[in-house]
């Protein structure tokens, strides 16, 4: 039970900072408008996929799990 409740623990702080991070996108300007990132608009028709961006934060979330295995 000591190992269930520390992952429950542990996920709801990943849920918190996952909370906290879709709060201040907004406000960070650069944030879904990186170069790499694919936009096409076309008359009726818009099509996004954050590339970069995605590719970003997977490295940063990457980090912080390889910092949490230590």
């Amino acid at each position: 039970m000591h190992g269930l409740g520390r992952s429950l623990i542990v996920f709801g702080l990943i849920i918190v900072a996952v909370g906290v991070i879709l709060i201040f996108a907004g406000k960070i300007p650069w944030v879904g408008r990186l170069p790499g990132d694919i936009y096409v608009k076309r008359g009726n028709f818009t099509f996004y996929f954050p590339l970069a961006t995605s590719i970003l934060i997977s490295v940063i979330l990457s980090l912080i799990l390889w910092l949490f295995r230590k």
